[in-house]
């Protein structure tokens, strides 16, 4: 059967034990004395279980968001270069703001 690192995640010790012993790999040795975390991260490797949450983003364009806030660091750049601290504020509230957006928008 296979399993996701959600659905393990959730899952009680005692469960998560009767999963290790039916298999048979280095990391899951000793299972019946690990604790939780330790069991999760032993089980995701011995199944070959992805444990990084990926991130959906919803509502905005990801890539082209980037692409503002690096075009927008350059402009920062160009402005603490040339002493503008008016340019300067504009800049850094805009790429604070494109920020924000991103991080509301993951899901």
């Amino acid at each position: 059967m296979s399993h996701t690192y959600e659905e393990l995640k959730h899952k009680t010790v005692v469960q998560l034990r009767e999963i290790a012993s039916g298999i048979e790999h280095e990391a899951v040795k000793g299972a019946s004395q690990l604790n939780k975390e330790h069991l999760l991260v032993a089980l995701c490797t011995a199944l070959g279980i992805d444990m990084h949450v990926h991130h959906e983003v919803k509502g905005v364009n990801k890539s082209d968001l980037k692409v503002k806030i690096r075009d927008l660091k350059k402009q920062r750049d160009g402005a603490l270069a040339a002493h503008d601290h008016q340019q300067l504020k504009v800049v850094r509230r805009e790429i604070h703001h494109l920020k924000r957006m991103l991080h509301r928008a993951t899901v």
